[in-house]
């Protein structure tokens, strides 16, 4: 089970940072507007690449024996520099997520705005295919609980922010609560990266 939760925890803080693609399905939920294909077009993709992070990093270092450790101290300076920066956001008092007041767009366009801020997200390959692919590695040979746990975090923060939008909205308008949820997400960044050096120091 400690590879199922790290895999949720990790995954859950990393698509949870505020950025293009969550403002684009907090937008539509909150609209009403095709919520149900921009959350499967989230969450689909966030599986497909987390699985191919998590068979290809395993492949990957049986080739290459060298690449676990250095993957391994890559993903902590990741996470405690990804960590600082949250603080840091938290510190200048975070940002807002606003719906705009635009008129209906259409199926096609909506798919296709939300397939564009997900592929063409050069973060999305460093979060799924390197990021958590790495971090699975480290809970070999139970990988794919880990690699399930993240799949799960992204289906349930792309369900609950495209579906919760109505309610989240007056909320997550304001900056202050942006502040709680980049100190939260600094933490349990700070957590992981704690938990990688002590299994690395073992």
């Amino acid at each position: 089970m400690s590879a199922f939760i790290a895999g949720f925890l990790a995954s859950l803080s990393l698509i949870a940072a505020i950025g293009a693609q969550n403002a684009f399905v907090l937008r539509q939920g909150i609209r009403r507007e095709h919520v149900g294909v921009v959350v499967a077009l989230c969450a689909g993709s966030d599986a497909l690449l987390i699985a191919l992070g998590v068979a290809g990093f395993g492949a990957a270092a049986e080739a290459m024996p060298w690449l676990t450790p250095v993957m391994l101290w890559g993903g902590v300076a990741f996470l405690t520099v990804y960590g600082a920066l949250r603080f840091r956001a938290a510190f200048r008092g975070g940002e807002a997520l606003a719906a705009s007041a635009e008129r209906a767009v259409s199926l096609r366009r909506v798919a296709l705005t939300c397939l564009a801020l997900t592929w063409l997200n050069p973060h999305v390959y460093l979060d799924t295919l390197a990021l958590l692919g790495a971090l699975s590695a480290q809970y070999a040979p139970v990988e794919a609980l880990f690699g399930v746990g993240a799949v799960l975090a992204s289906a349930v923060f792309f369900l609950a922010l495209g579906y919760g939008a109505r309610y989240l909205a007056p909320v997550l308008a304001k900056p202050r609560a942006w502040v709680v949820v980049e100190v939260v997400i600094g933490l349990v960044m700070w957590m992981i990266a704690a938990h990688l050096i002590a299994q690395a120091l073992e």
